[in-house]
């Protein structure tokens, strides 16, 4: 008889799980998939408030400092070692002095270089400065040299001295030149005061016409080493004389002396068509 198939049932209900198994042999990885775009950066955040600094704690109390140790007791001095000191022994007496032995002779003189010298000695010491003299006399002043004064008087013919000068008469010199303005002053045409005591130099030189003489006058007495003159011809009657004084303000002049028999011509125009200048110059000198 053959197999009898039943047609199947309806399904039962399902049952419990079963228990998991051992997990399977991993297989191979998979191909990488493509790498996703970047995302955008996202925005900083804003930085938080910075906190209140907290307050510094107290300063502890600085611990006390512990006692200094004792310093430790000195040990005793040990003894002194036992045994007096020996006495001095007493000094010898002195022995007697030996006869002095006779001065043996005078050994000849060494030969040999002399001796280099020696280092000279310190310097003594400088003595005290003496006294300084008393300061002699000042000298006299000496005499003042260069001229002390000077003046230029002056005549021009023509005009001046338009009449001829008789003996005993002076010539005039009425024009002043240069002048140093002290001591040397006229006081009228033809007379001149020296107001200084002293020695003047005395120049003149007048054109004269005839054979004649002139002569300087001193307070109106002549001074006879002054004379000068002329013989013949019609040159210059030229003075220079040393004339010293005595009294102050004494009078100076140039005459024609007395006791010549000639009346001067200050000769106008003498050489040429100029009128001339007779000159009297009077310097101080000492």
């Amino acid at each position: 008889m053959g197999k009898f198939k039943c047609p199947p049932g309806p399904p039962g209900p399902e049952g419990p799980p079963g228990v998991e198994g051992p997990p399977g042999v991993e297989g191979p990885p998979g191909p990488r998939g493509h790498r996703g775009h970047r995302g955008h950066r996202g925005h900083r955040g804003h930085r938080g408030h910075q906190g209140e600094t907290g307050a510094t704690g107290a300063t502890g109390a600085t611990g006390a400092t512990g006692d200094t140790g004792n310093t430790g007791a000195t040990g005793a001095t040990g003894a002194t070692g036992v045994g007096a000191t020996g006495a001095t022994g007493a000094t010898g007496a002195t022995g007697a002095t030996g006869d002095t032995g006779t001065t043996g002779a005078t050994g000849a003189t060494g030969v040999g270089a002399t001796g280099a010298t020696g280092a000279t000695g310190a310097t003594g010491a400088t003595g005290d400065t003496g006294t300084t003299g008393a300061t002699g006399a000042t000298g006299a002043t000496g005499a003042t040299g260069g001229v002390l004064g000077f003046a230029d008087f002056f005549a021009l013919m023509p005009p001046d001295n338009s009449a001829t000068v008789a003996p005993g008469t002076d010539v005039s010199f009425p024009q002043d030149g240069p002048t140093s303005g002290t001591t040397i002053l006229r006081i009228g045409p033809s007379s001149f005061n020296l107001a200084a005591i002293g020695t003047y130099q005395v120049l003149f030189q007048v054109s004269v016409t005839e054979a004649g003489q002139l002569i300087l006058t001193l307070n109106g007495a002549d001074l006879a080493y002054t004379v000068v003159g002329r013989a013949t011809g019609t040159s210059q009657i030229v003075e220079m004389a040393l004339v010293q004084t005595t009294v102050i303000n004494s009078i100076l002049t140039v005459r024609n002396p007395a006791g010549n028999s000639t009346a001067l011509t200050i000769t106008p125009l003498a050489g040429g068509t100029r009128p001339v200048s007779a000159h009297l110059v009077i310097m101080q000198i000492a």
